[in-house]
This record gives structure tokens, C-alpha cells and sequence, in this order.
């Protein structure tokens, strides 16, 4: 059974700093390119940064030079380091893991919230 489970999530004032951690069992990780999507109240979800299997990033315009993605394979863990984090960054910040290998699977965490106050 697939679990990606998120922590690290709280309440922050603005221009403080963040890590989120995703830990993920009963998948091969190093098989999927993982990321995070996060959702405020009302919004769709959005991608907020991607890493491939081999290390191969993305992100949101939003958090470009703020926020860094990174995994650790033999740790089976996707990381979002979130600084200088403003009000518009809250929201439920979710793990996300889909295969490259194989057929096309997609998995989902059940979220942490991120609350940063003004």
C-alpha cells in the first residue's frame, strides 16, 4: 500500500521560514518524479515545485527563489525548504508522486497546512 505522508507544516509570520518533508512507503521512489501542490480555501490546487527522479527541478514563478524542492531516494523523502514566505502562501501544501517507470500512477498525500500571518 502507497503512502505519502506530509509534517512539517505550522503557522509562521511573513518573511519566516518553513521545511516540509513528504515520507513515502510501499513504492520504489527513485521510480517516481515527485513534487508539491498546495490549495488555499475556495482555489484549485496548484504545483508549487516538481523534482524528477533524476534531480530535475521546477517551479511555480510564485516561489522561484524562495522555496527549493529536494528528495533523498534512500530515504524514500521529498523536502520543500519555504523562506521569506509571505501571506499568499497559505494554503494545504500536498506531496505528489508519479511513476516514470511503468504504467502512469499518481499518488497523493492528505496535505499539511502552511499558515503565514502578516
Amino acid at each position: 500500500q502507497v503512502q505519502l505522508v506530509e509534517s512539517g507544516g505550522g503557522l509562521v509570520q511573513a518573511g519566516g521560514s518553513l521545511s516540509l518533508s513528504c515520507a513515502a512507503s510501499g513504492l520504489i521512489f527513485s521510480w517516481y518524479d515527485v513534487g508539491w501542490y498546495r490549495q488555499a480555501p475556495g482555489k484549485q490546487r496548484d504545483l508549487v515545485a516538481t523534482i524528477s527522479g533524476g534531480s530535475m527541478t521546477e517551479y511555480a514563478d510564485s516561489v522561484k527563489g524562495r522555496f527549493t524542492i529536494s528528495r533523498d531516494n534512500a530515504k524514500s523523502t521529498l523536502y520543500l525548504q519555504m523562506n521569506n514566505l509571505k501571506p499568499e502562501d497559505t494554503a494545504a501544501y500536498y506531496c505528489t508522486a508519479i511513476s516514470s517507470v511503468g504504467p502512469k500512477l499518481t499518488y497523493w498525500g492528505r496535505g499539511t497546512q502552511v499558515t503565514v500571518s502578516s
